[in-house]
């Protein structure tokens, strides 16, 4: 497969997920014709400072790809800002990105669905993201990949066409919401979508992705996913900057070659329905959310400790 499109890697203090991470990374077909792009963030305390100087020393010695740069931060962005700047940079340059973070276990075949369907889709200006994180669906009929309207963050690509309308201005975003769209980003109300969005606005989170989501759904874009997820997610043990301890993210990775890819650029309503029951009843009963509240506790006081 030619013309690959550059990995961007996004790090800070967590040094066994960046090992774990890259270690997945390095076992997927096409890694060794890849370029890497990893974005080290400085530390934002003295109390940070080891654990990401850890992390710096163990990615001076990454190998595996076409090529591998080191960007260290001599200042802390934050992860929502670190992003940004680095994707901007990257499409800037190459014009389409894959996007990961340092928390990501990813299947073999990753890489080659990303650059496929980037490929595939390079001139189709509805598609504007592709995700490789797929909850844990029930329905098993589901085609291998599908497009919906919401963008997921752990694992993905874009190119520079769609990611010149990343607005990251949340008072542009919220003003163009009426009723009915908050309804439709929210998915019918199963998804704290729009309180993330608000959430952003009240300084209760800095997210860029929920950002980017936003900008998509306002354009009427569209986004590619996988039916088995090709990642998983290790990040949801209360070590990450924006992660409480729970499980019902958890998946399977898939370990087959994706075959197929949608013909026709509509959202798919059968994956919209199979997701919607997921989200729906994600938090299972009511002895289990009060099983997964006193474990987030537990976490946070461990970690204040």
């Amino acid at each position: 497969m030619q013309n690959l499109a550059p990995i961007a890697l996004f790090v800070y203090n967590r040094p066994e997920h960046t090992r774990r991470t890259i270690s997945y990374l390095q076992k997927n077909l096409l890694a060794d014709e890849s370029r890497l792009f990893i974005f080290s963030d400085a530390p934002k305390t003295e109390d940070d400072r080891a654990k990401v100087e850890q992390v710096r020393n163990f990615i001076k010695d990454v190998s595996g790809f076409k090529s591998v740069k080191i960007i260290e931060r001599k200042e802390n962005l934050g992860l929502a800002n670190s992003i940004i700047s680095g994707v901007t940079q990257l499409v800037a340059e190459y014009g389409k990105i894959i996007v990961f973070e340092d928390d990501l276990l990813s299947s073999p075949h990753t890489l080659e669905y990303f650059n496929e369907g980037l490929n595939r889709y390079a001139k189709e200006e509805k598609v504007m993201h592709i995700g490789a994180y797929m909850y844990e669906l029930a329905d098993k009929k589901l085609p291998e990949t599908f497009f919906w309207r919401a963008a997921t963050s752990w694992g993905w690509a874009t190119w520079g066409r769609a990611w010149n309308h990343f607005e990251d201005d949340v008072d542009v975003l919220l003003n163009q919401f009426d009723k009915q769209k908050t309804d439709q980003f929210s998915i019918n109300g199963t998804m704290n979508f729009w309180k993330q969005l608000t959430g952003f606005k009240a300084g209760k989170n800095n997210s860029w992705a929920i950002r980017w989501y936003a900008s998509i759904f306002l354009k009427g874009g569209l986004t590619l996913n996988p039916s088995t997820s090709l990642i998983q997610n290790i990040g949801n043990d209360g070590s990450g900057v924006h992660s409480n301890k729970e499980d019902m993210y958890q998946v399977r990775i898939g370990r087959a070659a994706i075959k197929q890819f949608p013909t026709e650029v509509k959202e798919n309503p059968q994956a919209y329905a199979a997701i919607k029951n997921f989200l729906k009843n994600r938090k299972g009963t009511l002895l289990q959310r009060g099983v997964r509240f006193v474990a987030q506790l537990r976490v946070k006081y461990l970690v204040k400790k």
